[in-house]
This record gives C-alpha cells, structure tokens and sequence, in this order.
C-alpha cells in the first residue's frame, strides 16, 4: 500500500511541474504569416506588417563601423527598446550603445502609415547630428517584410549627408539593416549591415 500512495504522490507532483512549466517561459514572438496548411500560392494575400507586434521590445546588437563621416571604424554594441505609443501608429526607439568615441544614445520618433504600407521617423543622435527619414514597407509570402528608408539632407561636420537604410525582417527574433552613406551628393558607400537580436527575456 505504501508503494502505491508513493507513486500516486510521485506522478501527481510530476504532473504539476509540468503543467507549471509553460507558464514560467516567456512568450516567444511569432511570424506574420498565417498558417495556411498549404504552400503559398500566387493570389495569397499578404498581411500588413504588424509593427506594434514585431518590434516592441528589448534587441541587442553589434555593428562594425567603417571610418567615415559617421565617426572612427571600430565596432558598436548597444541595445534598442522600441515602446508603443499609439497602437498601430506611433511608436518610440531608444538606443543606447558603446562605439570607438566612447558611450552614445539614438532617440527616434516613428511614424507608421499601415494601408499605405509608408513609415516615417525622426532621428537624433548625441553624437551631434539629427536627420529624417521616410520609405516604405513591402514583403513576401515567406514571411519576410523589407522596411525601406531614405534620409532628407542633413548637415554634418561641413558636409551634406544622405543616409539610405534597408531593413529586412528575417525572422520574429532578429532583423538586418543595410546601411549605406553618400557624402556631398557622392555615391552610396555601404556602412554595413548589422543584426538586430530581439531580447525574449527582457520585458517590454
């Protein structure tokens, strides 16, 4: 009898570990796409990026910076915290980061368009510039959404700045961003293209 109460005990405390476990792991983001139970096919629709979805949160990143009018070649490590602050509208990045000049921070002010698939932001850096941009979002039916951005002209250091940026949301957990930088209405010279790593510990 005493064996018996033993492996009752045994398996109902096994059996609360378990159902307790799920609970104790946080939330992992999710793809965009919807689970069609098919390959995609020409004609499916695709979804409007779900900005608020895929971005809020913690990520953490490194970049390695060529010399330039940016500043000294050398790598930055740092971390992004997007915050929503008007749903499926607005939205707020901080960065915080660690580069060759010493510690810096990015502020942004985002702006989404979602049925006209356009974003805007303002952008300020500590380093002593600010500078803004607008583009547009496309995707495919993989899942993967291309953010598309284009600077105005902004003054720096004497010269006349342009910065293009291509974002591209490869999965829930991390993003790429290609960088590119004409100086005086010179050609595009690449900047990089750095990973972004969504943080699944950090709150939001």
């Amino acid at each position: 009898m005493k064996v018996t109460l033993t492996s009752l005990a045994v398996i109902a405390l096994t059996a609360s570990i378990t159902a307790q476990t799920p609970a104790d792991k946080p939330q992992l983001p999710k793809g965009q796409m919807p689970q069609l139970g098919r390959p995609t096919k020409v004609g499916d629709e695709l979804p409007l990026f779900d900005f608020d979805a895929y971005f809020a949160g913690t990520w953490t990143f490194e970049w390695d910076m060529p010399e330039g009018v940016l500043g000294e070649s050398g790598k930055i490590t740092g971390t992004t915290v997007y915050k929503v602050i008007e749903p499926g509208k607005i939205y707020r990045a901080d960065t915080d980061a660690t580069g060759p000049g010493g510690a810096f921070s990015v502020h942004e002010q985002i702006a989404y368009q979602q049925e006209a698939k356009t974003i805007s932001r303002q952008i300020s850096d500590s380093r002593g510039f600010a500078y803004s941009q607008s583009g547009t979002i496309g995707g495919d039916l993989g899942g993967i959404y291309n953010i598309l951005l284009d600077s105005a002209p902004f003054a720096l250091n004497g010269h006349t700045v342009r910065i293009k940026q291509a974002i591209r949301t490869m999965s829930p957990f991390n993003y790429k961003v290609a960088t590119s930088v004409s100086v005086d209405d010179g050609p595009y010279r690449n900047y990089g293209n750095p990973w972004w790593r969504k943080d699944t510990t950090a709150a939001k």
